[in-house]
């Protein structure tokens, strides 16, 4: 009866998007602690108690053992049931934990797998979810981009101020019911440090939005004179030192 009250509890707590053979493993594997802990308290009704306990404390030391050994795959299991009943994600949310960003395949219970921007399958412990921050891009319709830019002090300032306003305001997936700013950060070392914020449409491409942005914004610069931060690296060459310049074209 406790087993079969188990069952439905998994199957009402646990994610369709589990593979069905691990959930059945899973609940197989608490059918049958179930069905000892029954023998045991039989056992006990019956008048063997002395026996129980003895072969109990039998077992201590290898429990012990198995303990310290599993205690990382017994973490990653209770964690897998834990996001399973919290429903933090789903198969087909768009997630970052740590340093992986990607789209949610599976849930299983040891790992979450998921599938990155470049194409490679990461396998997360469950562990590693439950005890880090993570992030449910998805979760979040509406998303926000800002973009940073770099220019020189002895530039028009309020000029590039304008020009990127009107390039981002005419986007096409700006979502325009929210207000698009453009402010200036900070000033070190005669460079003006200018930050573009603003909303994109719920489905669009982020991404897209982001490049599109950065090569109208680029152009326009270019038609109003205003020019970039220009990188400088120095490279050595016949332990002499030089500087070179990339210039933005």
């Amino acid at each position: 009866y406790l087993s079969q009250i188990a069952v439905r509890l998994f199957h009402k707590f646990f994610p369709k998007s589990q593979k069905e053979s691990s959930l059945v493993t899973l609940i197989s594997v608490f059918r049958f602690l179930i069905m000892v802990m029954g023998t045991f308290i039989a056992l006990e009704i019956m008048g063997f108690s002395g026996f129980l306990w003895k072969f109990i404390g039998s077992l201590g030391v290898a429990g012990v053992i198995a303990g310290v050994a599993l205690k990382d795959l017994v973490s990653s299991i209770f964690s897998g049931m834990l996001i399973g009943i919290d429903k933090a994600y789903k198969v087909g949310d768009y997630i970052t934990i740590g340093t992986h960003s990607g789209t949610v395949q599976e849930i299983g219970f040891l790992t979450t797998k998921i599938l990155t921007d470049d194409g490679k399958k990461a396998y997360i412990p469950n562990q590693v979810v439950f005890n880090a921050p993570f992030y449910n891009i998805t979760a979040s319709p509406q998303r926000r981009i800002i973009l940073n830019f770099e220019i020189p002090a002895d530039e028009d300032i309020s000029k590039a101020q304008k020009g990127i306003l009107e390039v981002v305001q005419n986007l096409e997936n700006v979502d325009r019911l929210d207000s698009v700013e453009v402010i200036f950060t900070d000033l070190k070392q005669g460079i003006f440090n200018l930050q573009a914020k603003f909303w994109m449409k719920i489905g669009a491409n982020m991404v897209q939005l982001k490049s599109e942005a950065y090569l109208k914004i680029k152009q326009r610069l270019d038609t109003d004179g205003i020019q970039l931060v220009t990188p400088t690296s120095i490279s050595i060459t016949n332990g002499e030192a030089g500087i070179n310049e990339n210039h933005d074209k």
